[in-house]
């Protein structure tokens, strides 16, 4: 699955996006933050305080309890203001 990161989220992973492979284990978004934040402490650093982590599934918003089974591609994101 290809995993992108955006704005400060990036900055933290170090870098835009790669592809992984999450354990069978991995059903959701919020499964996938912990898998990863377990991985490496930079993740930790980025998914810290998750009331400022959005996420999308294949280029839809979605809440972090949803499902990431045959998804191709999550995003995070922080909070995005429009002006």
């Amino acid at each position: 699955m290809k995993v992108l990161y955006f704005a400060w989220i990036r900055e933290r992973v170090g870098k835009a996006q790669e592809e992984i492979s999450f354990p069978p284990e991995v059903k959701t978004v919020a499964d996938a933050i912990a898998w990863l934040t377990e991985k490496d402490e930079t993740y930790g650093h980025a998914f810290g305080d998750l009331r400022v982590v959005r996420a999308a599934i294949d280029q839809s918003m979605v809440a972090l309890d949803a499902p990431i089974a045959g998804a191709r591609e999550v995003a995070f994101f922080p909070p995005v203001t429009g002006g």
